[in-house]
């Protein structure tokens, strides 16, 4: 018997231990209390509703003014450099080109040819004119004689109108000399700043690529025009239209925001991987002296405010097939009862309620049930497409 037990030993302290357990599980089991259901509500309030379609872009200057002469030479006495603030006639730089002086000389000996030509013929229609005046009051002039002299100051005329083209067409020739003689020193068509330059001394300006504005030897821009350009959706396009308000943020700068109004939208959308985008522009309001060109910009075109309507978070929303509710509670209620609502305009944050809830109602907004495995959380859809995030209240 002895033996017996040693043997068995192990087994009956598991068996033991199997039972015990079985009867600490049936006992906390039968002894569990259940937790209540919780609720996160929000107050319906009434006030206003914003709604806004987002747009991302860069600032650009509006007049923007490209230096490229029309004429070669070598760049000499470069006088400004970026940065530079300019006046409409200030000399950026001059071009050496000796060819210039030639020409004007050539130009300058041909227009006196032309004065002498027509001085000339002046001088033959005169002296026409008195020998068919001598001829015609001699009496032994015939009339032969008399209509050779006439003839004579027909020619001299036609000689003279003849003359006279070829001389304003030399004169217009020394003039264009004499401004491309002129255009040796550079001048600022505007009033801006050097936004780049392209150019230093000894250039040769006949090797300088012109294919762009970028690549013109001076680049100057007025930096009071400056505007925002952004890209917007084709999908928000239509809700946006010229005079909207609009927010302005920019990575570079934090905590700024500025205000303005769009002033020009394009006709035409462009293609970005499958995506179409039209482009708007936006005046500023005011400027900050922080903002500069191609800083990047981030936009809430603002496309519709409502007053003294009534809001709740989006999160209260529920959806049921077609019907839309939310959960509100009544007072002295345990739990919230379903209301089938009407609902207006929606932004990123609140839903305008047309309907279904009174101001004062306390909706549910999250449900949190100890109970279950997980915390569920309900959300709603949003609303609001592009929509920003600027809702408020009156």
């Amino acid at each position: 018997m002895k033996n017996y037990w040693k043997k068995h030993k192990k087994l009956v302290v598991s068996v033991a231990v199997i039972i015990i357990g079985s009867g600490y599980y049936w006992y906390q089991k039968s002894h569990q209390v259940t937790a209540a259901i919780q609720y996160k509500t929000a107050v319906a309030e009434k006030g206003s509703i914003t709604t806004a379609v987002s747009g991302s872009g860069n600032v650009v200057v509006d007049q923007l003014a490209t230096v490229d002469p029309t004429i070669t030479g070598t760049v000499s006495s470069l006088a400004v450099k970026v940065g530079d603030s300019v006046k409409k006639g200030t000399t950026l730089f001059t071009i050496v080109n000796d060819a210039l002086s030639v020409s004007n000389d050539q130009s300058a000996a041909s227009l006196q040819q032309s004065k002498n030509s027509v001085d000339s013929a002046k001088l033959s229609i005169k002296q026409a004119k008195a020998d068919y005046k001598a001829a015609k009051d001699s009496d032994t002039s015939t009339s032969d004689q008399k209509k050779i002299l006439k003839e004579k100051i027909n020619i001299a005329e036609n000689g003279l109108i003849a003359a006279q083209k070829s001389y304003d067409a030399t004169l217009a020739g020394y003039n264009n000399t004499l401004s491309n003689g002129a255009k040796r020193a550079v001048t600022a068509p505007i009033n801006g700043t050097v936004s780049a330059i392209n150019i230093k001394n000894g250039d040769d300006l006949s090797r300088l690529s012109s294919n762009s504005s970028s690549s013109a030897p001076i680049i100057i821009g007025d930096l009071s025009t400056l505007k925002a350009q952004v890209s917007v959706n084709e999908v928000d396009v239509p809700n946006v239209s010229i005079g909207q308000k609009v927010m302005m943020t920019f990575s570079a700068i934090d905590g700024l925001t500025m205000s303005g109004k769009i002033e020009k939208m394009d006709a035409l959308g462009t293609i970005t991987q499958g995506v179409v985008a039209y482009g708007v522009t936006i005046g500023f309001d005011s400027l900050d002296p922080r903002i500069k060109p191609q800083m990047s910009v981030s936009a809430k075109i603002i496309t519709q405010v409502k007053q003294d309507v009534i809001t709740v978070p989006n999160g209260a929303l529920k959806t049921q097939g077609n019907k839309t509710y939310v959960e509100v509670f009544v007072n002295g209620a345990q739990a919230p009862e379903q209301r089938t609502i009407e609902i207006g305009v929606a932004n990123n944050t609140e839903t305008e309620i047309v309907s279904g809830v009174n101001i004062g109602d306390n909706v549910v907004t999250q449900t949190i049930d100890p109970n279950a495995k997980a915390t569920t959380t309900t959300t709603s859809t949003n609303r609001g497409g592009g929509m920003g995030i600027l809702g408020g209240r009156g």
